[in-house]
């Protein structure tokens, strides 16, 4: 194809030469003769004898026009007379006849240069009015040049021209055939109807795979996105071609994907959702990243934790039950019944009076129910856990889920921080600020040094032994993005035991105020201030989506 285009350039290429050429021969030829036919009208003595002699073949006329003639080496110079007579001419026979073409505008004074056909062949001439001393006109000078003469030379030209032509395609065909093999290697010797199908089958795998696909070029320019990648990274195709660092907000997501943090299966946090991402460098100087969503799998991971802490929990609750159960059997078959309904009431009376407690400030089921949950397992763990005096959480929360996830996290992480250690305590305070819900998780654990605040909240950051189901660092990440979902804060401090104190404010996080008053007084008595004393707030915390109250909203 590259050698057919060249060919055909080069023939065109001299096709439109040669077309000018041949136009600019024929007008050099008529030029050359006009140019005779003035220097022959220049002449005094072709006037006077055209004046004082009669035409003939040894006239002084034709002598002088011969000279001329074999002295320019035109083809012709024809010498005539007012009336269009030929004085002098190649032939002498044609001398006193009267010229073959219309002598009427050189006769009338304009000089004319043309290319015609007369009784030597067709001739390119030029033809100039002859003038006396006066300027009278008194004939007319006509020298031809053989139009043979005109073809020859630009026959003689071609050949050096498609010389140059051949030289040209030759050139043209060595680098054609250099660009050949260059693309060869380039495309690995594929055929165009190869890479077109390996194109199409590209764009179906890219687009059809359940991971995400990120190409970045040279420059770290986004240069291929496919569908996946665009819903975890809620980006557009138009973000195609912009710098990396502009279409993703700063944070560990664009480090990652930029190469700045380099590593194998590196954990990230992309809006709520948990990423596994590898980076791999490509030969030009771009990159492919591939991204995993993990959200699910952490999601399973951390239920799978809380229903084993809740398993551990309903174990020892188990064996805590049996010896209270002995101890009441023991007390029945010794007949001391009023110390047998003494103790009943006194071991029923301590759970009722914890659920009452976190019902009372915390009016929201999911969080209720999350907080008598992990009061259990907290117990179990030899972990006190309470409810801050000045608590108090309407029933007015917008997204409840949101907010177990992010107090289910703090007081996991309180909880493990505590456990173990002698009077170990954890205190929860849920406030109400107008619309804004403040939710603090204080602890008398070994707390977080100053130097490392600030990295707590990075994806990948923990201090624990990673689970069987993957890796930690998680839940933490996962807080701060909902406070800034909120366009909220979180933060860690000391606590006043020197543990640690961690504060999440998230504004709008309530409606407004007259939705509470409004579920005060609704028939079902949901909101009714006493739920706590064993209505639908109380040892059976009512939760929407079904799950007992023993579960963690940190599997969230």
């Amino acid at each position: 194809m590259q050698l057919a285009i060249a060919a055909g350039v080069t023939a065109l290429a001299t096709g439109l030469f040669l077309a000018p050429l041949g136009a600019q021969l024929d007008d050099e030829a008529m030029r050359r003769a006009l140019a005779i036919a003035q220097t022959a009208a220049a002449e005094s003595r072709l006037d006077d004898a055209l004046e004082h002699s009669r035409p003939g073949r040894d006239g002084p006329v034709q002598n002088e026009a011969e000279r001329i003639r074999r002295a320019t080496g035109a083809e012709y110079v024809v010498i005539m007379d007012m009336r269009g007579v030929r004085w002098s001419h190649t032939d002498p026979d044609e001398i006193g006849r009267r010229v073959s073409t219309d002598p009427s505008g050189v006769l009338a004074g304009r000089e004319v240069m043309q290319i015609d056909e007369g009784t030597l062949g067709r001739s390119a001439r030029g033809k100039v009015p002859l003038r006396d001393e006066k300027g009278k006109i008194v004939g007319a000078v006509s020298v031809g040049i053989a139009y043979e003469s005109v073809q020859q030379r630009l026959v003689s030209t071609v050949p050096q021209l498609l010389a140059y032509a051949g030289g040209a395609l030759a050139v043209g065909a060595l680098a054609a055939y250099l660009v050949a093999r260059r693309l060869q290697r380039r495309t690995h010797d594929l055929a165009f109807s190869d890479i077109s199908a390996l194109l199409t089958e590209r764009e179906a795998m890219l687009h059809g795979i359940r991971e995400g696909f990120v190409a970045l070029d040279a420059h770290g320019r986004i240069r291929l996105l496919n569908d996946e990648a665009q819903r975890l990274l809620d980006l557009r195709s138009e973000d195609t071609g912009r710098p990396l660092d502009e279409a993703l907000p700063p944070g560990r997501t664009a480090e990652v994907l930029s190469g700045r943090v380099r590593g194998a299966d590196l954990l990230t946090v992309s809006g709520q959702r948990v990423l596994v991402a590898n980076r791999m460098p490509t030969d030009d100087g771009g990159a492919v990243v591939t991204l995993r969503d993990r959200t699910e799998l952490e999601r399973l991971g951390r239920e799978l934790d809380g229903t084993r802490g809740l398993i551990d929990a309903l174990r020892a609750q188990d064996h805590e039950h049996a010896n209270r159960l002995h101890t009441l059997l023991g007390l029945l078959e010794l007949g001391l019944h009023e110390e047998a309904v003494e103790f009943v009431t006194q071991a029923v009376g301590v759970h009722r009076a914890t659920a009452e407690q976190v019902t009372e400030r915390v009016r929201d089921p999911l969080l209720a129910s999350l907080l008598v949950g992990k009061a259990t397992v907290a117990t179990e763990r030899g972990v006190s856990l309470s409810i801050a005096p000045d608590s108090h959480l309407p029933d007015r929360v917008v997204d409840p889920h949101s907010l177990v996830t992010i107090l289910g996290n703090l007081v996991d992480n309180a909880l493990d921080a505590t456990a173990g250690s002698h009077g170990a305590r954890v205190e929860v305070e849920l406030r109400a600020e107008d619309r804004t819900a403040v939710v603090r998780v204080r602890d008398n654990g070994p707390g977080v040094p100053e130097e490392r605040r600030a990295e707590i909240f990075t994806e990948g950051w923990t201090t624990k032994e990673p689970p069987a189901h993957g890796q930690r660092g998680i839940g933490l990440a996962l807080v701060r993005r909902l406070a800034e979902r909120y366009g909220g804060t979180a933060e860690v401090a000391e606590s006043p035991e020197g543990g640690a104190e961690f504060t999440v404010t998230l504004p709008d996080a309530l409606s407004d105020a007259l939705s509470e008053e409004v579920a005060e007084d609704r028939p079902d008595g949901d909101g009714a201030p006493g739920a706590g004393s064993g209505g639908a707030r109380g040892h059976g915390v009512r939760v929407p989506d079904g799950r007992g109250p023993g579960e963690t909203g940190a599997a969230r």
